[in-house]
This record gives structure tokens, sequence and C-alpha cells, in this order.
């Protein structure tokens, strides 16, 4: 099995029992590192604030499911942690729970001729975030953002 395919894979399989725990899976990184899988998680409250000893209890029973369900031929390194506040923004849920407040965008491909850009997020729908920056709100297509984080002052 390739990388893509077992990341896509475990992200469903994780993502579905992080779910069921009342957390979030904000990102699953799925790398090789000579005959060894390195797998890191970044796991969250959807309110946010999850806490070294809840990353480590998620460390345990991820590590049990994997070796139950056995989709990993080779052997494998896991970790787990919190996304911390500056936690990539990436799904209609990530920017709602950031309304009002600013983040920076890194684009694939340019809005109103910009391919990156600083604003305050106004409104999610399905499709896109609304972003105002410099006075005007414009509307980003998902499928158009490389990279957005909330800015930490």
């Amino acid at each position: 099995m390739d990388r893509k395919e077992l990341s896509e894979r475990l992200t469903a399989i994780i993502g579905e029992s992080v779910k069921g725990r009342g957390l979030e899976l904000v990102e699953l990184i799925c790398n090789y590192q000579g005959r060894d899988v390195i797998l890191r998680l970044l796991v969250d409250k959807p309110e946010g604030g999850i806490t070294i000893k809840e990353c480590g209890e998620v460390n345990r029973w991820v590590s049990l499911m994997l070796d139950e369900v056995n989709i990993i031929e080779q052997g494998y390194i896991l970790e787990v942690s919190s996304p911390g506040l500056d936690r990539p923004l990436s799904a209609k849920n990530d920017f709602i729970r950031c309304l009002n407040k600013e983040a920076r965008f890194f684009l694939v491909e340019p809005v109103n001729g910009k391919v990156e850009l600083e604003g305050f997020i106004r409104k999610a729908d399905e499709n896109s975030v609304y972003v105002e920056t410099e006075g005007v709100t414009i509307e980003i297509p998902f499928v158009k953002i490389n990279k957005a984080k909330q800015k930490i002052k």
C-alpha cells in the first residue's frame, strides 16, 4: 500500500474513532523513516484545548486500535500532540471557530490578485470562507487555500 492510500485509510479509521470520543483529528501526517512508518496525529477538542494527559490517552487507544486493525504492514511510531495555538485552518468548522479573528492565508492561485493575504474571518459556508481585508470582504473558496492559520498576537 502506498503512502497516500495508507494515509487516507488511517485518516478515515482514526478520524472516526477520535470523533466518537468527542475529539477532532486536525491532521494526520504519514511518513516513512527507514522501514518504519511515522504517524503524527494532531488532535484537539472541538472547542480547543487538549491536554498532554489527553494526548497520552489518545496515543494508547489509537495504538491498540492500529494493532487490532493491522493495516500497517511494518513497524510504526505513533506521535500524538496538540495542534497548538496556531493550528492549521482547513475545514468549515475551523473557520467558524475563528470567526472575527485574524488569519493569514496562502493560496494556490490568486484571489483579488493576491496569493497571500491577511484579514478577519467574517463567515464560512460549505465551500468558502469570507475574509475582511483592507475594508473589503472577499470570498475565498476552500479549494484555493493552500494553508491558513489564525494569527496569534
